[in-house]
């Protein structure tokens, strides 16, 4: 891996969209704000940068990778729209969805980019700064989370830069995300199949489908199998702390990342405490998580733990974050 890279950290802009564009054009690596999480971008059609990337996160290279485009037009360039996914992406582009598809005949992204697999995973980021960039570019963007692979993703700049900086070429910097959890995938399959909870909820989806989404098979989302779709490794999101779920109390030297009203026995011993929602709502809970995830992690506790959340709306995304956070690695 090629480290020594001096990063460019520029606020949000048209300065900062030319230069970014100028970089991805020449191969090179930029981080950028989507609404969900910071993406680390690089040309969909070059090989040779996302190689670049891969090494840049040090992410295993049969985790395949989301395109980022700038409108329906784009997107359908790369990808094979049936009724049901035309339908899903009319209802919810821009925004937190993507959507894994057929390649087109003609596919420009690049096979590493989709691991060797014959569909390809597509999204219209919501955000300014992110359609800003995909517009100045003018082509496909892969764009993981911008952050080492497993460890928490990114929802401020600082995050970017205590991760990558030294191994990508830019930042741009255009303040905390709004939503702080990944994009939900959607698999259009023969059945349309959630891949990945994420911000925007099964309930919205199955919805406009009328029909419900299906899960993927168990063995999908193991560590030694292939993925179907980015962010489906059972270990992933991790701190480097352990991760204790469902925690009822506070073990000595343990952080606490708390969730509603409720105060749990040992909370005045603990290493730090941090609250997702303290009036329980799960749309703040979201957009906190990852970065309170990394707040307790730099506090060094012998383990973080995490109280109970509902597996309702966005609960869902949530709990699939924390679950692989906690996973054995």
């Amino acid at each position: 891996m090629k480290t020594g890279l001096e990063t460019l950290i520029l606020p949000a802009g048209a300065a900062a969209d030319a230069t970014a564009a100028r970089v991805l054009a020449a191969g090179g690596l930029v981080a950028f704000p989507t609404e969900t999480v910071y993406g680390l971008g690089a040309d969909a059609a070059n090989a040779a940068a996302i190689a670049h990337l891969y090494a840049a996160k040090g992410r295993p290279a049969f985790n395949p990778l989301i395109a980022h485009v700038a409108d329906l037009g784009a997107a359908r360039r790369i990808g094979r729209f049936d009724a049901r996914a035309l339908a899903l992406a009319e209802a919810f582009w821009p925004g937190p969805l993507t959507l894994v598809l057929p390649k087109t005949d003609d596919c420009p992204v690049a096979d590493l980019a989709t691991a060797g697999l014959d569909t390809v995973a597509i999204r219209i980021p919501a955000h300014p700064v992110a359609q800003a960039i995909l517009r100045a570019f003018g082509g496909a963007v892969v764009a993981p989370s911008a952050n080492i692979s497993g460890h928490v993703s990114p929802t401020v700049a600082a995050h970017v830069q205590s991760d990558l900086s030294g191994r990508i070429d830019l930042i741009v910097d255009g303040g905390p995300v709004e939503v702080g959890v990944e994009s939900t995938i959607v698999g259009c399959f023969e059945t349309s199949t959630l891949l990945r909870p994420g911000g925007l909820s099964r309930e919205r989806i199955e919805a406009v489908l009328d029909a419900p989404l299906a899960r993927p098979p168990a063995e999908a989302e193991s560590d030694d199998s292939q993925p179907l779709a980015p962010g489906m490794l059972a270990s992933h999101y991790a701190p480097r702390a352990d991760v204790r779920l469902d925690a009822r109390d506070v073990a000595p030297g343990e952080a606490l990342l708390a969730f509603g009203p409720a105060r749990l026995p040992g909370i005045e011993a603990a290493a730090a405490v941090m609250n997702l929602s303290p009036t329980g709502d799960l749309d703040e809970a979201a957009a906190n998580l990852f970065g309170y995830l990394r707040a307790l992690d730099a506090k060094s506790p012998r383990a973080i733990a995490v109280m109970a959340i509902p597996e309702e709306g966005l609960g869902e995304a949530i709990n699939d974050r924390l679950r692989r956070a906690a996973a054995a690695r």
